[in-house]
């Protein structure tokens, strides 16, 4: 088309009005490389989105893009549903050799289909199976995704709506860290479970993030992790990470619960296992668990081989040593001490999380909106998307690969945003 007017034209008047980053960030975007993304008018933004945790190694990364490349130049298997490829069994063992195996872990892969959601759908069906219960125990400000049984665990109800009465049973209990504040989860979980006249059906499994992205960054304790694995095994209930966000390396451990010593029963991924943004979803189940039947949980598309190349790839080039992982926590580092620096002590916002994917809560903070920091941010070259209850949370989630560069030049950026809507804020307190 021929004008960017025209291009507008046609989102406004052909594309359902459930679309959301456009209305955030508009603009039309042609090309990206590594922490960047340009737009047709020729406009450069950093990205502290990172496709919302599925581009953790940034945009086009050239080791990646190689070997997608050769794949598709030797006429690579497409589509091949769960047909045993090259490409998967290439996958498999860099996962096994590179990823599992060095952390003592002997999961055995599921293949979904090729969204979060139905990976998480496919560990609460195993977990019933399993067990034979029905119940599921969730966290208030967990978002697992919106596909039934996983949004019957999501909390926020602006994704529920309507459709409550419809969903699969689940008892949602608070989160150790809230808005709210610090709450004892344990203590409750554990009332709810020995007490035989609690009103809750002994569950099947406990899902959780074990850092909430979409909740507002909130981190579980490492004390609380290791209290529910041992109150998990007490009582015969299976543990599922949801490490779909925060896994692949996003919290400075391929593993968000690596930092527990914890060892889940099933931990759900996708986004960034893919390696080049590429749609892909496995769950990683102990072996004892695996009892499904051949095609008891099957997808069309839970075969991507050309995800399986990246993913490969990706964790060949970036998992091999530990060296990833240490810039990764280097960089979350940086980020922690200038915004404690710039923005928690001067603004009394609340800064938390792990590694790169950390939170400036403004939910306390007189004058200043979320939402008008990204678009401010949007206009000054940065990408950075809110979450939270209230979108009170701005989200810092740039690629584990950004340069300290950019990583400082998108932090600064923030800082600038935050400053000129604070001093606004004052003056018009005054003018008042």
């Amino acid at each position: 088309m021929s004008s960017v007017a025209d291009i507008e034209s046609l989102f406004q008047t052909s594309e359902s009005a459930v679309r959301s980053y456009s209305r955030s960030f508009p603009g039309i975007f042609t090309t990206a490389k590594g922490d960047s993304l340009h737009t047709r008018d020729g406009s450069r933004y950093i990205d502290f989105l990172s496709g919302a945790g599925s581009l953790n190694y940034g945009h086009n990364p050239e080791p990646l893009k190689q070997a997608l490349i050769d794949y598709l130049q030797q006429d690579g298997l497409m589509h091949g549903l769960d047909l045993a490829t090259a490409a998967k069994a290439d996958f498999l063992d860099a996962l096994r050799t590179h990823v599992l195996a060095p952390r003592g872990l002997t999961y055995k892969v599921q293949f979904t289909s090729p969204s979060g959601t139905n990976a998480v759908e496919a560990a609460l069906k195993l977990a019933r199976l399993t067990t034979g219960r029905t119940n599921v125990v969730a966290f208030s400000g967990g978002f697992h995704g919106v596909s039934t049984g996983s949004l019957a665990a999501t909390a926020n109800d602006y994704f529920r709506q309507g459709l409550h009465h419809t969903l699969p049973r689940v008892t949602h209990i608070p989160y150790p860290d809230s808005p709210l504040g610090d709450f004892d989860s344990i203590g409750l979980l554990r009332r709810m479970l020995e007490d035989t006249s609690s009103g809750m059906e002994r569950p099947a499994a406990v899902l959780l993030e074990t850092v909430q992205g979409e909740g507002g960054i909130h981190v579980a304790p490492v004390s609380f992790l290791q209290e529910l694995r041992e109150l998990c095994d007490r009582h015969g209930i299976l543990l599922i990470v949801d490490d779909i966000q925060a896994g692949c390396g996003r919290t400075g451990e391929f593993f968000s619960f690596e930092r527990a010593g914890i060892t889940p029963d099933l931990v759900t991924l996708s986004k960034s296992i893919g390696g080049y943004g590429l749609p892909m979803a496995i769950l990683l189940i102990k072996p004892e668990l695996d009892i499904w039947k051949p095609g008891q949980h099957n997808g069309t598309f839970r075969g991507n081989q050309f995800a399986f190349v990246a993913a490969a790839a990706a964790i060949r080039h970036y998992w091999a040593d530990g060296t990833f992982a240490q810039q990764v926590r280097r960089k979350g580092e940086l980020v922690t001490e200038l915004l404690r620096r710039r923005v928690a002590e001067p603004l009394g916002a609340r800064v938390r999380g792990l590694g790169l994917m950390q939170g400036i809560d403004l939910g306390g903070v007189p004058g200043l909106n979320a939402g008008e920091v990204s678009a401010l941010c949007f206009e000054k070259g940065l990408i950075i998307e809110t979450c939270g209850r209230q979108d009170e949370v701005l989200k810092v989630l740039p690629p584990l690969t950004i340069s300290q560069v950019n990583l400082t030049a998108g932090l600064n950026i923030i800082v600038s945003a935050l400053e000129e809507l604070s001093a606004g804020s004052r003056i018009e307190a005054l003018a008042s």
